[in-house]
């Protein structure tokens, strides 16, 4: 039998990012992330939650410090590259690159920090294949790259003004992405996924 458990937590309304530093990305236009040479270790940026409908807003470290407290965005950085650092490490020996991934927190009433919603999925995270890894060009990838191409097409076009609800997905998109998180699961864990 399953069991839900369920507590009443009060959301930090803030994204903690994290990039990887061993291969440091760039956002461009058209070709989601592009590696880049450079920094050498993981790289921590934020984002302010904003209400259903609105999109997610970066702001500075600085910005979280007066949102939450100095001591509170601190621990936030630490546990956020902490999670990062060893779930990178054990998805390289499998052959992935986490080039980006983001964690969300609460607390719950004694003050405690509580991890919340998804962690290191396709969906919430950028997924390379160390194997084609080709600085200074877009990666093969096994996230929602090409939901996010196809988003972008449309908006471009004028047929989407980015804003909810989202137009429908032609199959080939759905296929696309599905057959990118179902490759990514088999190489992180290495099992097939029975769907």
């Amino acid at each position: 039998m399953v069991g839900d458990v369920a507590r009443h937590l009060v959301v930090l309304l803030v994204d903690v990012a994290v990039e990887d530093g061993d291969v440091p990305v760039r956002h461009q236009e058209g070709q989601g992330l592009v590696a880049v040479e450079g920094v050498p270790v993981p790289l921590g940026h934020q984002r302010e939650q904003r209400p259903v409908g609105q999109h997610d807003e970066n702001i500075s470290f600085a910005e979280v410090e007066n949102k939450v407290g100095k001591e509170l965005a601190a621990k936030l950085r630490d546990i956020t590259l902490r999670i990062y650092s060893e779930a990178s490490e054990y998805a390289r020996a499998r052959g992935i690159i986490i080039a980006d991934t983001k964690f969300e927190f609460g607390r719950d009433k004694d003050g405690r920090i509580i991890l919340i919603d998804e962690v290191m999925t396709p969906d919430s995270s950028r997924f390379w294949a160390v194997d084609a890894y080709k600085p200074g060009q877009p990666q093969a990838s096994f996230d929602k790259q090409p939901l996010r191409d196809y988003l972008d097409v449309e908006r471009r076009a004028g047929r989407w003004n980015g804003d909810a609800p989202p137009p429908p997905l032609p199959a080939s998109v759905v296929d696309a992405t599905s057959k990118r998180y179902l490759e990514a699961y088999r190489r992180v864990t290495g099992k097939e996924l029975k769907i």
